[in-house]
C-alpha cells in the first residue's frame, strides 16, 4: 500500500469544499467556463453581472443579456457584439448601461416594446423579434420564445407577447435564457437544451416547485437558477436543487453569484 502524504489529502479535501454551499448547490466563481473544447469558438463562458443580467461569451461572440446593475463597472467590460433584451422592466432595461456597452458593430435584439423605447442611434442597430421568430446572427441561431405570466393575478406583470425568452443554437449547444415567465408550455416544450436559465420568484416569475416542475418536463443537461430574489428575499435555490434531483439526478443544478453586492 503506497504511502499518500498528508498534505496531499488535506489539499484535496480543501479543493472539493470550496465547489459546495450550504445548502449543496454546486456554487461557481462569477466567470464561469462551460467550454468542452479548446477553441473559443466552441466553448461557453458564463459571467453573472447581477439579478438577470449576464454576459455569455458563446461561439466567439459577447453576448449580453438584459445587462442592467447599478454597481457594476460596465466601462471596464467588453463590448457588446449582441445585446439581447427580453423586456422593459428597470431591472432588466437601462439605456445608459446599453450606451455604454455598444459599440458601431452591436447588434441588438429585442421585443417591439423595448425597442420602441431606445433613441434612435440605439434603435438603428436593433432587430426585432416577436414571439417565435428566428433570427440569424454571426453563425448563431436565436430564437425569440414567449415568456409570460400564466398565474390570473400576475399577468398584468408579463403579457403574453410583450416579452421574449432566447434560445441560442449554434449547432453545438443550445442556450434557453427563459426571462421573467411563468412555466408556461413553450417552456416544458423545449428540446435538446445544453443550459437553461430560469427565474423563479413571486410575484413576478413564478414558485421554486413551479420553477422545477417546468424544469422536469424539458430537462436541461444543466440549469442555473437566476432571477431568484422577490419581494420577501431570496428563493430557496437549495429546495429547487432538490426537487430536481429527487427527480432525475441527470439534471446538473448549478448556482452562480447574482447578488454579489447583497
Amino acid at each position: 500500500m503506497k504511502f499518500v502524504p498528508f498534505f496531499l489529502i488535506f489539499s484535496i479535501f480543501i479543493t472539493g469544499c470550496k465547489n459546495k454551499s450550504r445548502n449543496g448547490i454546486k456554487r461557481i466563481t462569477p466567470a464561469v467556463s462551460d467550454s468542452t473544447k479548446p477553441s473559443a469558438r466552441k466553448g461557453i463562458d458564463i459571467k453573472p453581472i447581477s439579478h438577470a443580467s449576464m454576459q455569455l461569451t458563446f461561439n466567439g461572440q459577447t453576448i449580453y443579456i438584459d445587462p442592467v446593475g447599478k454597481s457594476i463597472d460596465f466601462a471596464k467590460m467588453k463590448s457588446a457584439n449582441i445585446i439581447l433584451l427580453t423586456h422593459g422592466h428597470p431591472d432588466h432595461f437601462n439605456l445608459e448601461t446599453l450606451q455604454e456597452i455598444s459599440s458601431d458593430s452591436t447588434q441588438i435584439i429585442s421585443p417591439e416594446s423595448v425597442a420602441n423605447l431606445l433613441p434612435e442611434n440605439l434603435r438603428e442597430k436593433t432587430k426585432i423579434l416577436k414571439n417565435n421568430d428566428f433570427l440569424e446572427i454571426e453563425g448563431i441561431n436565436i430564437h425569440a420564445v414567449p415568456m409570460y405570466n400564466l398565474r390570473e393575478e400576475a399577468q398584468s406583470f408579463h403579457p403574453k407577447g410583450d416579452g421574449n425568452g432566447y434560445v441560442l443554437d449554434n449547432s453545438q449547444k443550445r442556450i434557453y435564457i427563459a426571462g421573467d415567465t411563468g412555466p408556461i408550455p413553450e417552456m416544458r416544450n423545449l428540446k435538446s437544451i445544453d443550459i437553461a436559465f430560469i427565474p423563479m420568484n413571486l410575484p413576478y416569475t413564478m414558485s421554486v416547485a413551479d420553477a422545477a416542475d417546468a424544469v422536469l418536463d424539458f430537462k436541461p443537461k444543466k440549469v442555473y437558477p437566476y432571477h431568484y430574489r422577490g419581494k420577501n428575499g431570496f428563493s430557496d435555490v437549495g429546495l429547487f436543487k432538490n426537487m430536481i434531483n429527487t427527480n432525475d439526478s441527470e439534471i446538473e443544478v448549478i448556482q452562480l453569484d447574482w447578488y454579489p453586492k447583497e
